[in-house]
């Protein structure tokens, strides 16, 4: 049986994370296709420009088939419209995720009613991973192989310098 569902997980992704991670494969194995949409991200400051988070991304999910990486910029309403998607990922880690993000869906839902807003949960392993907290911990000297892959704490140490 094949399943034709498009979803789309946006994020700024910066870095990845194995939390990330955790959600997008089994994303890969709920969905037909899963476009992991990189926000171009101009109302925050990056670390890692657009076209190192697309690379780091892509290389990280280069195992599944159905896993496919793009830039966006704008609404991701219009990302997911434009690209057939019938529902949009988010990952979901504490009450406050879901009061920011229930909140997010329900104006998504305004915006575009044909794609419905799937949550996921990760793994208990990642509940607690950020963006945010591995940054901050990198650029403090911090040891962050438990959050990232090896190769996105490769980038870190380079853009950040050794720990």
């Amino acid at each position: 049986m094949s399943n034709p569902v498009i979803a789309v997980y946006p994020g700024t992704f910066d870095p990845i994370t194995l939390g990330h991670q955790d959600l997008i494969r089994r994303a890969a194995g709920l969905f037909g296709t899963v476009i992991v949409a990189v926000a171009t991200a101009h109302h925050k400051k990056t670390l890692f420009s657009l076209d190192e988070r697309l690379d780091t991304v892509r290389e990280v999910v280069q195992m599944h088939a159905n896993v496919r990486v793009e830039p966006f910029t704008g609404l991701v309403r219009d990302f997911a419209v434009d690209h057939g998607a019938k529902a949009m990922l988010r990952g979901v880690r504490s009450v406050t995720d879901f009061d920011f993000e229930n909140q997010l869906a329900g104006m998504n839902r305004a915006l575009a009613p044909d794609v419905d807003t799937v949550f996921l949960t990760p793994d208990s392993r990642y509940q607690y991973i950020s963006s945010t907290l591995v940054r901050e911990i990198a650029s403090l000297k911090g040891d962050v192989a438990q959050f990232v892959a090896p190769m996105v704490q490769a980038r870190l140490l380079q853009k950040l310098g050794p720990q």
